[in-house]
């Protein structure tokens, strides 16, 4: 915790709004859309899945309808499509960003309309901070008229070209979940282009409730609002998010300097000067055929003093609930997470943390 949240939790005690209204949601949500600029108008929602689901609803995705989704992301990017009953269509990652491929993209809205169905959207990802490649995907959404939802959850702060993550879909998300660079210890919001949107997703995020006297519903509606102590606490992460990003950033330029004469580790790294990552978590992948070198004996030396690791995300063509959905690539994201693993990347790692992060690292090499 930065320090002030305490204070706009106590605010929210004092004024006897601790549920889903109040003065600290509209402030954090305040905060963020002049935070993302770019035209956006900020709904706060209980997570960045409800986001998600919240921009499906909006763009009428429905039963049978053709979803686009990056396979190389964590699972909440593509269950709400599952939970419109809509059909998921996988797509492969290219190597630079780990994020959606063009060409697999292409293939793959060509697949749909030779079923005779225009994919309703294209969920794109920012994985692990890194923008994904936003000229060459934009220019496919806008060729062939289809919605883009990015999921911006682990994205928040990072760039491309200098404008925010969470700026360049037709609706955007971004998630507070607690293992993120902030949090509001469960939450998200719904970044819209418009009013519009932002209406229409407060009013399906609160049971869509209609404007009467009396409870009146024609449709279904979610209770997907934000209460104003989680807000609270955002209020007070969003004062302290610039040195976040600045301490993961610091995190990567330790790897950096460990890993730049290994020849068998690669350090996920931005890939140009048009990107900019907040680097939410620093990933490598281990290359070769080393038998002593592998991320599972990596894995284990830094399990033996302590320390955990994680696997990358396990793509979703992989995973049994999307197993019969249709995937298109070459398993470029497959390979990743094979040899992929994903390093401490806390903000609140010392110096002594480092050096024994160094120490294992330079003991695994030898």
């Amino acid at each position: 915790m930065g320090g002030n949240e305490l204070k706009y939790i106590q605010d929210a005690f004092d004024t006897n709004w601790i549920s889903q209204y109040g003065s600290n949601i509209n402030e954090f949500e305040s905060v963020l859309e002049n935070y993302l600029g770019n035209n956006s108008f900020v709904t706060a929602l209980s997570s960045g899945t409800a986001a998600i689901h919240l921009a499906l609803r909006l763009l009428n995705v429905e039963e049978d309808d053709f979803v686009i989704c990056q396979s190389f992301t964590f699972v909440a990017s593509a269950n709400p499509v599952l939970y419109q009953k809509a059909i998921p269509v996988f797509v492969d990652s290219e190597t630079s960003t780990w994020n959606l491929c063009p060409n697999a993209l292409e293939d793959a809205i060509k697949y749909c309309l030779k079923q005779g169905k225009k994919p309703k959207a294209i969920i794109t990802v920012s994985l692990y901070g890194m923008p994904f490649m936003v000229d060459e995907i934009l220019e496919i959404s806008r060729r062939y008229e289809i919605p883009i939802i990015e999921d911006s959850a682990e994205a928040l702060g990072s760039t491309y070209k200098d404008k925010p993550c969470g700026t360049f879909g037709d609706l955007s998300v971004t998630s507070f979940n607690g293992n993120k660079i902030i949090t509001t210890s469960g939450g998200g919001i719904l970044v819209s282009r418009n009013q519009k949107y932002k209406d229409e997703a407060l009013y399906l995020a609160t049971q869509a409730k209609e404007n009467r006297k009396y409870y009146s519903h024609s449709e279904v509606g979610y209770n997907y609002r934000m209460s104003n102590i989680s807000a609270g606490i955002g209020r007070g992460q969003m004062e302290v998010l610039k040195g976040r990003i600045s301490k993961r950033r610091e995190n990567h330029d330790f790897y950096k300097e460990i890993f730049k004469n290994w020849e068998n580790i690669n350090l996920f790294e931005e890939p140009g000067k048009d990107f900019f990552s907040n680097y939410w978590l620093n990933t490598i992948t281990i290359e070769g055929n080393n038998i002593e070198i592998t991320k599972e004996n990596l894995k284990r030396n830094f399990s033996e003093n302590n320390i955990e690791t994680r696997y990358l995300w396990k793509p979703m063509h992989l995973q049994p609930l999307f197993e019969k959905y249709k995937f298109f690539g070459s398993n470029v994201c497959g390979i990743i997470f094979d040899r992929g693993l994903c390093l401490p990347s806390g903000t609140n790692l010392t110096d002594g943390d480092k050096d024994k992060i160094r120490n294992i690292l330079i003991s695994f090499r030898s």
